[in-house]
């Protein structure tokens, strides 16, 4: 019997079992570093864009998210994302060579429909993956947000905790996987969300109305938290706060 090879840019959620079993795999090998073989690895920096590194451990984040989760989020789900992104860059002379920004802000300048699809999921799951890790930082760390933000938050929602607040709803009605974001729009701040691996940089795809700065997203696939929160995705959202690094979401402001 043949066995199946997905097609490249295909990524979708995994089944409950076959999550499992991947994070059974990858438990003994979370906690102590980026789970990327080096021949993975080594293959998929050749070809181009490459996965970066966490600016702490696998377990820095716990208990909030836990490390075998890291694992396989950071260094299967993010790098399966870029090694169907550099092989569809690589069949295409126009795309060689071009930042992720400049090819997720002008998705529609790719007139193949097919290779569209694959740089919109895959591209966008590498920027999206790569501005989420960015985004985070152990709790002993996260800091809160500067007196610029926080004015700013409180314009557009009243507190931080109505943004907060907002912030979850958006996160908690995405149906199916997507993401919430929190947005510099027009000199405001606002909250939307995308579907699979959209984001609110591709200008020409997303509706107008999703279009901004991001300043913070979450990821509300379930691979982002099914192993420690099963279905729960709201009490996975409520524990993503103690770990938001507001140093960093605080300089993308303005």
């Amino acid at each position: 019997m043949k066995k199946r090879v997905a097609k490249a840019g295909e990524v979708g959620e995994l089944s409950c079992m076959l999550l499992r079993r991947d994070f059974m795999k990858a438990g003994a090998l979370a906690a102590g570093g980026v789970f990327v073989s080096a021949q993975t690895a080594g293959a998929q920096e050749a070809a181009g864009f490459k996965l970066p590194e966490l600016a702490y451990p696998l377990d820095g984040l716990e208990p909030h998210i836990d490390a075998t989760t890291m694992g396989i989020h950071h260094g299967k789900h993010h790098l399966a994302y870029i090694t169907n992104l550099n092989t569809a860059v690589s069949s295409s002379a126009d795309l060689k060579g071009k930042s992720i920004e400049v090819l997720l802000g002008d998705l529609n300048a790719i007139k193949d429909a097919k290779l569209m699809a694959t740089v919109r999921n895959n591209g966008g799951g590498h920027w999206n993956h790569t501005f989420f890790w960015e985004s985070l930082a152990p709790a002993a760390k996260s800091g809160k947000p500067s007196d610029d933000l926080t004015a700013a938050i409180n314009a557009a929602f009243g507190s931080v905790e109505k943004m907060k607040e907002a912030f979850a709803a958006a996160a908690m009605t995405r149906f199916g996987s997507g993401w919430a974001w929190l947005i510099e729009k027009d000199g405001k701040l606002a909250i939307t969300s995308t579907p699979n691996q959209d984001a609110p940089v591709m200008k020409g795809v997303v509706p107008d109305a999703e279009i901004g700065k991001p300043l913070l997203g979450v990821d509300v696939w379930e691979h982002a938290y099914y192993l420690k929160y099963q279905n729960k995705r709201a009490d996975y959202l409520a524990a993503f706060w103690n770990v938001v690094g507001w140093s960093a979401v605080s300089k993308r402001l303005g």
